[in-house]
């Protein structure tokens, strides 16, 4: 039998970059750019801070903005679950440096200034979405699911763009209610939520299994074209929807 060498991933000191661990091409690092670079507007928030000469330096609204939504991604939508990624996962540091903001900070900034938050995210959530950054679950919160079809991120009517950019705003908002309803629950502890990660993915993988010794060969249509195939439900027919149809699902989905 084959010997390999083991995987040594005991914990250990080590040197690192924190620039170098937001890699370009990921969502962190679209995320912290677009943050920093003034791309999406920030000035909003400073209405809410009274410290221009009085009282210590509050941590930075980007800072707070950036690790929230990165835990938003990673499906963190509790202020404890994400001040606590802020001490021990590198990403996260990478985002917010040495200080990570107290669970506390967390929660009062995202409860206070959850206008702006949602109008802010938006905009990320827009731009990430047009370079192909946010996948179909990424940020599939409350039921409301983001765009993800390559072929209509630059191209539609004035109406369909408005449509798109108001989608977004719904599951901004969503985002920020799931938030903070969940610090008001008990925090699941990070064995419970791998536990639960771990079940899904062997649910899954035992799913596309079984389909592949049921289903030998693939569906052919009227003119011998391969047809997709639905794990869930392979007799299940891709039917174009109507102008309408469309329309009336948009509106259920909002």
């Amino acid at each position: 039998m084959a010997r390999y060498r083991p995987v040594d991933n005991q914990p250990r000191f080590l040197p690192v970059v924190l620039a170098e661990q937001l890699l370009p091409g990921s969502f962190e690092f679209a995320l912290n750019h677009l943050v920093d670079s003034g791309a999406v507007p920030l000035d909003a928030f400073d209405a809410f801070y009274r410290n221009d000469e009085t009282g210590a330096p509050a941590v930075s609204p980007a800072v707070l903005l950036k690790v929230v939504l990165l835990g938003y991604s990673r499906d963190l939508v509790s202020s404890r679950a994400i001040a606590s990624a802020c001490e021990r996962h590198v990403t996260f540091i990478a985002l917010c440096g040495t200080d990570a903001p107290h669970f506390t900070t967390i929660a009062r900034f995202v409860s206070r200034v959850a206008e702006p938050v949602a109008e802010v995210f938006q905009r990320v959530l827009l731009v990430c979405d047009a370079q192909g950054l946010i996948g179909r679950q990424m940020f599939a919160i409350d039921g409301v699911k983001l765009p993800s079809n390559a072929s209509k991120r630059h191209s539609g009517t004035r109406s369909e763009l408005a449509e798109r950019a108001a989608k977004m705003l719904d599951a901004a908002q969503a985002m920020l209610r799931r938030h903070q309803a969940a610090d008001g629950a008990p925090e699941p502890t990070l064995p419970v939520r791998e536990q639960r990660h771990i079940e899904k993915l062997a649910h899954e993988a035992q799913r596309i299994t079984r389909f592949l010794a049921e289903h030998r060969h693939d569906k052919t249509g009227a003119r011998g074209a391969v047809r997709k195939s639905n794990v869930t439900d392979n007799d299940s027919a891709k039917i174009p929807p109507t102008r309408a149809s469309s329309r009336a699902t948009a509106a259920w989905q909002r």
